[in-house]
């Protein structure tokens, strides 16, 4: 039975015996971003592994029967060896000013056969960073993406607030709670209370990642969610990751069936009462005449209130890029009759 105790972070006021360096190198790029106004001094968060895939049955920390002094006596006269897993040491961060803080990310999908091999950074943003992987052979795939979240994510992520009111979350014993104005409950602007925010954000991306793929929308496969990182589909060739539609030309002819294709999973969602909450040309991939929609993190739930707004500036959003091309289309129209359909009046 998994324990749910384990499913959170430890937080420290800092990383033991970890370099001053690294630490500031953490938010160098974080100095002019907006943000959130917590009183206490900056901590740093470890993370410990949320396992969402299937789990292996851990490691005894008792003596293995292959490491008992007579087996082994007997292995070395058969002339034979027990081979033990190679430790994870990608030669791709040696060049990463955070490697140690990747590698600690990245170590338990190692660990899992879920990857072999970092290859390439696919995208860096202020709260994560997005990276090529080699896929273990146990996946069934060739390349996956992850997606490392830093330990200082929520100082960089905007409009935090318009978000949290409207999903479920967790409080600081961990307890799921539920949306409501006032929010009675949730975790607050304490150490433990950050840690447990993170920790409800990532889970509901790789959450609602599953849900809408498992119903047909076109995001990136969900392979698996440990701490601070996600797993999924890679979009594109190695070296050569998808680009956003905002950095693409399309073709006259492609227009139209790209939109109503982004049309079509904008109103699956709603039928999964989820509504993406920050969709634009800016989280959509384009790849061999296809597309992908990508960050899930700010999804919100249409159960709650206050939703219609953002659901109604993603329609507004692709209807301005699309238009661009001739399509036509009235972002009001298209978002009162879709929420009218499912929800009745807004």
């Amino acid at each position: 039975m998994h324990d749910s105790n384990q499913d959170f972070f430890v937080i420290e006021s800092a990383i033991e015996q970890q370099d001053d360096e690294l630490l500031a190198s953490l938010d160098r790029d974080e100095e002019d971003e907006e943000t959130f106004d917590f009183d206490e001094e900056e901590e740093v968060v470890r993370w410990e592994p949320i396992h969402k895939p299937v789990r292996k049955p851990k490691q005894s920390k008792k003596t293995s029967f292959e490491s008992n002094a007579d087996v082994q006596r007997w292995l070395k006269d058969q002339g034979l060896t027990i081979e033990a897993k190679p430790r994870f040491n990608p030669s791709f961060l040696a060049s990463q000013r955070d490697a140690p803080w990747i590698l600690s990310s990245l170590t338990p999908l190692y660990d899992q056969d879920l990857i072999t091999d970092i290859i390439h950074i696919v995208k860096s943003g202020k709260e994560a960073t997005v990276f090529c992987c080699r896929a273990h052979p146990s996946t069934g795939m060739e390349y996956l993406a992850v997606k490392v979240y830093r330990p200082r994510m929520f100082r960089s992520l905007k409009n935090d607030t318009d978000y949290r009111h409207n999903r479920a979350q967790r409080d600081e014993q961990g307890r799921v709670v539920y949306g409501s104005s006032k929010m009675r409950g949730v975790a607050r602007k304490t150490v433990r209370g950050r840690a447990v925010r993170v920790l409800s954000w990532i889970e509901y991306e790789f959450d609602t990642l599953n849900l809408l793929y498992n119903h047909g929308a076109h995001v990136p496969k969900p392979v698996a969610q440990i701490g601070n990182a996600v797993l999924m589909g890679y979009v594109g060739e190695v070296g050569t990751a998808a680009p956003l539609l905002r950095d693409v030309r399309l073709q006259p002819e492609e227009a139209q069936p790209l939109f109503d294709k982004v049309m079509r999973d904008i109103e699956l969602y709603l039928t999964m009462h989820r509504v993406h909450g920050d969709l634009s040309e800016y989280n959509i991939l384009y790849w061999q005449g296809d597309v992908t929609i990508i960050d899930l993190a700010q999804a919100v739930d249409t159960q709650y209130d206050e939703v219609y707004p953002l659901f109604a500036r993603d329609v507004e959003r692709v209807c301005r890029y699309f238009s661009r091309y001739g399509v036509e289309c009235d972002a009001h129209v298209i978002a009162n009759d879709m929420w009218t359909k499912h929800f009745g009046g807004n």
